[in-house]
């Protein structure tokens, strides 16, 4: 599979070690704060929408959805650079670096396509209020969440299949905190143009079409919207795709500047950065913007919190 007796013990990450260990040991703190947050978070947001049947509709649904891809795409990335960061052990195998990334690519894809699919849900929410109900059954959100998550396998298959069919070089050493592909790719000695363009391409592709759908969904919602007579109404309708326009943009934005970034402006410590915006900060953040920002959420946690409260007074 690979050129080069090293790759029978694995790749090295580099992720922090150029900081000094006060450093390392102060960001090990601060990510393992936010990684816990996350999951808690996230984990809230499931268990809710899950729990309350106030929030048995499609918007929830695919808001659960979403969490469960944030919860995953932390667990692939997170914990081992907590490792990396405390104990040192910047060791990673060749099948768990090839894992790590096919799961990243997975996750991550799968988001954009979901995103627009959420997009889409707040346009026919809005749009077509009374038929809603209808268009967006049980069967169809369904049918739209794994549509959403089924172009992650395709991508996430032929990319790390292909890049990891490559012979490697001497050096092991990955200048990330895990396994993205462009950081790997630098360690291949073969000729990788046609590997180059597709990974380009592929990633505009992924990018773009749920982007375009987004907009596209947006600029209904926006001349709907208009449309309202009262001021009342506008705010109302804008509160309902508010909190997922937020993600939108914090999703987008951190994954533009990091993979369409010109390569003079993209030295690999400002990538480290950019990358922990969208795998480490964002995930943290979504749980928190669908739940301060979103009345029903939080009165789902008032009375689920007031139905323990009840169940503890009345079984001691």
């Amino acid at each position: 599979m690979a050129g080069g007796n090293w790759t029978r013990r694995g790749f090295i990450l580099m992720s922090f070690s150029s900081l000094p260990t006060e450093i390392q040991s102060l960001l090990f703190l601060i990510f393992l704060v936010i990684y816990l947050a996350t999951l808690m978070g996230n984990s809230l947001i499931i268990l809710v929408t899950l729990a309350d049947a106030v929030l048995h509709t499609p918007m929830y649904f695919f808001l659960r959805n979403l969490s469960f891809l944030e919860t995953g795409l932390n667990l692939v990335i997170v914990p081992k650079m907590l490792g990396t960061l405390f104990s040192q052990d910047t060791t990673i195998s060749f099948l768990g670096c090839a894992t790590q990334m096919y799961l990243f690519f997975f996750f991550g894809v799968a988001e954009c396509f979901l995103l627009a699919t959420m997009a889409y849900d707040r346009y026919v929410a809005i749009c077509s209020p009374l038929h809603y109900p209808v268009l967006m059954n049980q069967r169809t959100r369904t049918q739209l969440a794994a549509a959403s998550w089924f172009p992650g396998v395709p991508v996430a298959t032929v990319q790390t299949t292909w890049l990891f069919s490559f012979p490697f070089c001497a050096s092991n050493k990955v200048n990330h905190f895990f396994c993205d592909s462009p950081p790997v790719l630098r360690l291949v000695c073969a000729d990788t143009t046609l590997f180059e363009i597709y990974a380009i391409v592929g990633t505009i592709l992924v990018v773009m079409i749920p982007c375009l759908l987004i907009l596209s969904s947006y600029t209904r919602i926006a001349a709907a919207i208009l449309k309202i007579p009262s001021a009342t109404g506008k705010r109302k309708a804008f509160s309902t795709c508010s909190s997922h326009l937020i993600v939108v943009c914090l999703f987008y934005v951190s994954m533009s500047l990091t993979y369409f970034r010109p390569k003079s402006n993209n030295s690999p410590e400002s990538k480290k950065v950019l990358s922990l915006s969208y795998t480490v900060v964002t995930p943290m953040l979504n749980p928190i913007i669908y739940s301060l920002r979103n009345n029903e959420v939080k009165n789902a946690l008032s009375r689920i919190f007031c139905r323990a409260l009840d169940f503890k007074h009345h079984n001691p």
